[in-house]
């Protein structure tokens, strides 16, 4: 019996999405986003220096195929990433209506999303009447704040000490079909903020909004900061996922970061949460530690949240090259039989117009396979080759690369 490891690099995309000009961030088209690529030209420029300096450098995901990958994606030759593969390499397609997290990860584990989601459209007075009295309700308040599109810290910079005023919840969306909602720890409360998500989501949930979030912060005016507490409370996947497959057959499956939020803990056995770094450190302990047929499913995402969304290549670059050297002293620890499948679930260009997620292809990297390409395949076929490597039955679309 053997183990996987199913590792997304959250929005590392490689370009080349066939449909791309379909999406959009504002007014421009994603047409020639690449998130990688751009970032290595921007490198390669000299134009993403702040903590770091020169070309990209990225060996271990170079030495896997990173490089072939964003030339087969998208016919880029990206700078300082052209090294001849030693691990087997591809690039995936998504055929999901979306280019959100839920999307991504739903269709990696096998399942593409059936429907259309719901987004709010309107940049300000966001949310219709009917849904801010709910809130309010709900929140046992007599209104809420902010009602608009919104980067996550700049609205509780912007609002936060009108919040420890009056005690009304900050609720705000994005490009993504999300209801965020932001409130102080200790002020609002921890745990009523998460009574409060709870209890919006049924119905978010039924105008297809994908999740409703929790993002809890702490601090004084001036000095505010988001707290590792997030929660998201997502619609339940329309079918089995690979999570399932797994635990059906009496296996175990280990989430590593929001992994169990984005499946709504179904299928998934227990949970390590916190940043990069921490869940970095767990990945680690679980390639020693985890069973004969276990899966591990990790996300890492602070690529974008930290630094996509706010359009930081410099802090891009920074954390790529930081995630390789700690992926690859993972890679070392890890046993005869293993597989590690490295991928993403969308991109989020940071040199792109905008602040949303840009329509990409993902790279399919996998070190247990030898060196060879995989060619062009669909994000389900990420799951239905890690359930052959793990022999249990797969269900949906998707088709072993093995």
């Amino acid at each position: 019996m053997t183990r996987a490891f199913l590792v997304v690099m959250d929005s590392a995309g490689i370009g080349g999405a066939p449909d791309a000009e379909t999406f959009f961030n504002e007014t421009r088209p994603d047409l020639g986003a690449n998130t990688l690529g751009h970032i290595a030209q921007a490198c390669a420029m000299g134009r993403a220096d702040e903590g770091r300096s020169g070309p990209l450098k990225l060996p271990h995901l170079v030495g896997l195929g990173l490089g072939s990958a964003i030339e087969l994606a998208s016919g880029m030759k990206a700078p300082g990433l052209e090294a001849p593969p030693t691990g087997a390499w591809g690039a995936a397609t998504e055929v999901s209506r979306g280019k959100d997290t839920p999307s991504g990860h739903w269709e990696l584990a096998g399942v593409p999303v059936p429907w259309d989601w719901h987004y709010f459209s309107n940049v300000t007075q966001s949310f219709p009447p009917d849904l801010v009295r709910l809130v309010s309700q709900t929140a046992g308040t007599e209104g809420i704040l902010g009602n608009c599109h919104a980067p996550g810290t700049a609205i509780i910079e912007r609002l936060g000490a009108e919040h420890l005023t009056t005690g009304w919840p900050i609720c705000y969306t994005s490009a993504d079909s999300v209801f965020q909602i932001a409130a102080h720890e200790t002020q609002f409360g921890l745990e009523r903020l998460y009574a409060l998500c709870e209890a919006m989501a049924p119905h978010l949930h039924a105008m297809r909004v994908g999740r409703v979030i929790a993002r809890p912060f702490v601090g004084v005016p001036g000095n505010f900061q988001r707290t590792q507490n997030r929660h998201d409370y997502a619609i339940a996947p329309p079918a089995p996922t690979l999570c399932d497959w797994v635990t059906g057959a009496g296996r175990s499956v280990h989430a590593v970061g929001k992994i169990g939020d984005i499946f709504s803990m179904r299928g998934i056995t227990d949970v390590a949460k916190g940043n990069d770094a921490t869940l970095m450190r767990a990945l680690a302990h679980l390639v020693e530690e985890a069973d004969e047929g276990a899966l591990v499913f990790a996300n890492f995402v602070e690529f974008d949240s930290l630094y996509g969304h706010r359009r930081d290549v410099a802090g891009y670059a920074r954390a790529l090259e930081w995630f390789d050297r700690e992926i690859g002293r993972v890679m070392a620890r890890l046993r005869p039989g293993d597989l590690m499948i490295l991928t993403a679930d969308h991109g989020n260009d940071p040199t792109w117009s905008g602040t949303d997620h840009t329509r990409e292809r993902v790279a399919v990297l996998a070190k247990g396979l030898g060196a060879r390409s995989l060619g062009l395949v669909g994000f389900a076929d990420v799951a239905a080759s890690v359930a052959a490597h793990l022999g249990v039955p797969a269900e949906g679309p998707g088709r072993s690369f093995l």
